[in-house]
């Protein structure tokens, strides 16, 4: 098989070649590697090789399919997961997390791990450790974060589908800034252990990203479900995840907005995904309507996701001094200032946070009685340029004092804190409210700027409304096909 046959491929169309005797596992890993080694390094996607042997005794539904996990929250045992921190980058995990071994058992072929900015706290992924990965479309753009080296591994035909995860974003975020689709999944439908049954009061939940809806679909019939140690026992769709591809999802009413608090005048190719989007959703028969104002209060959430996700980390960070016996200088700056904001909310603010979200959970119920899906671009800008986040000089100084000095709560009031949330949110303000109500959502590759860019546009379900979007991102997908797309690179 040559390359340009295995891209053409989607990972259910590999697995039945493997079914049918057509290819090996083994011919399929040669293919996936030889990718590997002829574009990585222009794309710093993989960061760590896992000890692949596929055999023929392979079973399950996507036996022989190559595949990549991201290394954070997807354990293989024996091998670090180093969260993109140098804090962790040599202390080997004792055992494989749940999700992992649900994809070894459906038979797929991991033989590596994906770059991600550390702990994953950024929408980019440059992390020091790793350097920074790369958009396979250009590689002077990010490919998005956290799960930004599995979007750009499979937007660069190393594999059809990869692993990733999602606690603000980070799996929508790089599907729309690669061209791929990306579902995360509602709180508590992939199980997150055993190391911990939830992360984030159950915001960050696992799944992939792929280039097409049906892989989307069977991986979620692999991965969803509940485990003993974990604090939900998922409902289950009437029929399989899989079986959604290709029903008709009926006619929908659906909400679009484009402007939040945080970027009221979003860029024009924002809106540009989004008028392209109800067009084709109008010629279907949906019942597109825009919205006066945004369904909750989307200052409000922002800041409550930042408030959060600061703490957050300021006990990551603690965990991982407590793992490694590392000091300050084994975390990046940018980490250091924000668990130094976290360490500076005190507790009762913290709880207010995260008990605020009911409300924002209520508000959002209450659209969805009206609507059937809520629509927005999943940037609010293209891809931005690798560097482009990065702390101005004066401003890195100015923190290292605070930060050597053990004076950082003084950030707070700085403009290093406005900074940080205008350029790391300013153009991605769309995602956090699916974390935080537990709603699920999906990004499609329904727009490409001028320059050869892509910009998702990002569907809100209410709960166990994946079906539903799947239903019509299949009808979508159909409409308006993206899978043979093929980056530049």
């Amino acid at each position: 098989m040559r390359f340009d046959e295995y891209r053409s491929h989607d990972a259910t169309g590999l697995a039945k070649l493997v079914a049918d005797k057509q290819i090996t596992a083994t011919e399929l890993l040669e293919l996936a590697t030889e990718r590997a080694a002829a574009v990585n390094p222009k794309i710093n996607a993989i960061i760590r090789d896992v000890p692949a042997t596929p055999t023929d005794e392979l079973t399950g539904p996507f036996a022989g399919v190559p595949f990549l996990i991201k290394d954070l929250a997807q354990d293989y045992a024996g091998l670090p997961s180093s969260n993109g921190s140098r804090s962790l980058q040599h202390i080997p995990v004792a055992e494989h997390a749940t999700i992992v071994e649900r994809w070894l058992d459906a038979g797929l072929v991991i033989f590596g791990k994906t770059n991600l900015p550390e702990f994953g706290a950024k929408g980019v992924s440059e992390p020091q450790l790793w350097g920074p990965a790369r958009n396979p479309w250009n590689t002077d753009h990010t490919p998005g974060g956290s799960s930004g080296g599995s979007a750009a591994a499979v937007a660069a035909g190393i594999v059809p589908c990869a692993g990733a995860n999602d606690g603000g974003g980070s799996i929508r975020i790089p599907a729309a800034c690669c061209g791929l689709v990306g579902l995360k999944p509602g709180r508590g439908l992939t199980p997150m252990g055993p190391a911990n049954g939830e992360a984030m009061h159950g915001s960050a939940v696992q799944g992939v990203i792929s280039r097409t809806v049906r892989d989307t679909a069977a991986m979620f019939d692999v991965i969803a479900g509940g485990e003993p140690f974990g604090p939900y026992s998922p409902a289950s769709p009437e029929s399989s995840y899989a079986a959604a591809v290709g029903q008709d999802p009926g006619r929908l009413r659906i909400g679009v907005r484009v402007p939040s608090a945080i970027t009221p005048t979003p860029h024009k190719e924002a809106y540009a995904a989004i008028e392209k989007t109800v067009a084709t959703l109008t010629d279907l028969g949906h019942h597109v309507e825009e919205l006066p104002q945004a369904p909750f209060d989307d200052a409000e959430l922002a800041r409550d996701f930042l408030l959060t996700w600061f703490v957050y980390l300021a006990w990551e960070v603690d965990e991982a001094k407590r793992l490694s016996g590392a000091s300050d200088d084994a975390f990046e700056r940018d980490t250091l200032i924000m668990a130094a904001l976290g360490r500076a909310t005190s507790s009762v603010a913290y709880v207010d946070a995260v008990q605020r979200r009911h409300a924002h959970t209520r508000r959002l119920s209450t659209f969805f009685e009206t609507y059937d899906l809520l629509l927005t671009p999943t940037l609010a800008t293209p891809p931005p340029r690798i560097g482009e986040f990065d702390l101005p000089a004066p401003l890195q100084r100015g923190a290292d004092v605070l930060l050597r000095t053990r004076t950082a709560k003084l950030l707070r009031h700085t403009r290093i804190v406005d900074d940080m949330v205008d350029k790391n949110l300013g153009w991605v303000p769309y995602t956090q409210l699916a974390n935080l109500t537990g709603r699920p959502a999906i990004t499609l590759p329904l727009h490409w700027t001028n320059d050869g860019l892509p910009l998702g546009v990002q569907f809100v379900a209410p709960l166990a409304g994946e079906p539903l979007l799947l239903k019509l991102a299949a009808q979508l997908e159909e409409a308006a096909p993206w899978a043979d797309r093929v980056a530049p690179l």
